[in-house]
């Protein structure tokens, strides 16, 4: 799938989810603190969330964030992705994720995040009910944890883990891409 395809079919899981649950747009949009029309042009495809935005939807809706990358694996090897096969989310402010792990139905899964300089998850603190890892590829992240606002800068080669609903957010406080390799379970 190319860009649009995949901000496409993002827009669609989002829509058909709330519908599923039955939440009306102007429910979901004052459950994650967003405006009924942003949430409006995310599932006509014409608004990216955040991923602060897209943990909300997934945590209001019931469902772990890494619902968002199911896509079928019509292949022979089920235990194998290759880079062509990946799925990608494209969230605004500056962070695209790569599901790099074959399946989601496993006891973990894993995300490549490309943060582009200056991006972030957003302004307001993720709290996934997965526990989660990451190990910095390339650049640096930089993590606010809980209420903290001290932040926490790491390097290629550094790592973390993060109980379940620690409450964080991210970002690429420089001017080079940083990648990280995130670890759900």
């Amino acid at each position: 799938m190319n860009k649009q395809e995949e901000i496409a079919a993002l827009a669609i899981l989002i829509h058909d989810l709330r519908k599923h649950k039955k939440y009306t747009l102007k429910e979901l949009a004052d459950k994650i603190g967003r405006s009924v029309g942003f949430l409006s042009q995310v599932e006509r495809g014409i608004s990216r969330p955040t991923v602060a935005d897209l943990t909300a939807i997934s945590e209001t809706l019931g469902v772990p964030t890494t619902y968002f990358y199911n896509l079928p694996k019509p292949k022979e090897l089920s235990w194998v992705t290759r880079p062509a096969e990946r799925r990608t989310l494209y969230f605004a402010n500056g962070i695209t994720d790569i599901l790099v792990s074959p399946k989601m139905s496993a006891t973990f899964s894993m995300l490549e995040s490309q943060l582009e300089a200056g991006a972030n998850s957003g302004e307001r603190h993720l709290s996934d009910s997965s526990e989660q890892g990451g190990y910095v590829l390339e650049g640096e992240l930089t993590l606010w944890l809980g209420d903290d606002e001290e932040p926490v800068t790491l390097y290629p080669g550094d790592s973390f883990q993060l109980a379940s609903h620690t409450r964080c957010r991210y970002g690429n406080l420089t001017e080079q891409p940083t990648r990280v390799l995130w670890v759900y379970t």
